[in-house]
């Protein structure tokens, strides 16, 4: 099997908890994704996490579902709009359309660590993966600043090693219980074994925080693997949390900074 170089992640996402889909909070204007949401963690000096899905014209669009209706003005799959309709869709509980992620990197503009979640396509996991990372490379081309890519799917991740080398990348993992996952019992019980980390390159992983006991993440940990964990939504998780997580991935409160 090829083995990709890996490249490390950026000592900024160790140091800073990172806002879940930026620091959204629908009460004040601030959607999921959302500029106000992301230019409110740069402003409360936490890193961003972000999450892409595709439109039907390619290109890379800070979204976290692949349905338009639980967040915004419209229903449907994102990747039946083409990006400029999907700018024009409003976002629910803010006064904002669908940015693109190349909007995204000229507002973030290096000043904190973004982490880019790059969604499954097509529900399966496999192999059928590139124009969404093509799209996701080509907006990072001329980024300055700490960023790092990550995915659940092993391919996606694949994807992103040969576009973009030098960018730090991990793999999003989980137990993969049953809840949630409309995939194949033999497809989870192979990704809960995270058996990719090392053939893709991986420099970290994010967990949910929930299953850090697992026997794998301490493997990792002990090979050298960065565990960042989601989604932590109170000081007590994140105290929990913390005990084998280096950083995680946070909402619902103001995570405070470690001395």
């Amino acid at each position: 099997v090829y083995k990709r170089q890996m490249v490390d992640l950026p000592a900024e996402f160790l140091r800073i908890p990172l806002a879940h889909r930026a620091l959204h909070d629908v009460k004040d204007g601030r959607p999921e994704n959302s500029r106000a949401a992301i230019q409110a963690a740069i402003s409360a000096g936490y890193g961003i996490e972000i999450d892409i899905q595709r439109s039907l014209d390619n290109r890379a669009m800070v979204f976290h579902d692949d349905d338009l209706a639980r967040l915004a003005h419209a229903d449907g799959p994102v990747t039946l709009k083409d990006a400029a309709a999907l700018g024009k869709t409003m976002l629910r509980g803010g006064d904002e359309g669908i940015p693109t992620l190349t909007e995204v990197l000229a507002v973030v503009a290096g000043r904190v660590p973004l982490l880019i979640e790059i969604k499954d396509q097509d529900g399966e996991m496999g192999a059928n993966v590139g124009p969404l990372e093509q799209d996701i490379a080509q907006a990072l081309q001329e980024y300055k600043g700490p960023v790092a890519v990550m995915s659940f799917n092993p391919h996606s991740v694949g994807a992103m090693a040969s576009l973009m080398p030098h960018v730090a990348r991990g793999l999003v993992t989980c137990s993969y219980s049953l809840a949630g996952w409309r995939l194949p019992s033999e497809t989870r019980a192979r990704l809960r074994q995270i058996p990719d980390y090392e053939t893709m390159g991986c420099s970290f992983i994010s967990h949910d925080w929930r299953d850090l006991s697992r026997a794998r993440v301490a493997e990792l940990k002990e090979r050298g693997a960065h565990i960042l964990c989601w989604t932590v939504k109170s000081p007590t998780q994140e105290a929990q949390a913390r005990e084998i997580a280096d950083n995680i991935t946070f909402e619902q409160y103001m995570a405070p900074f470690p001395a």
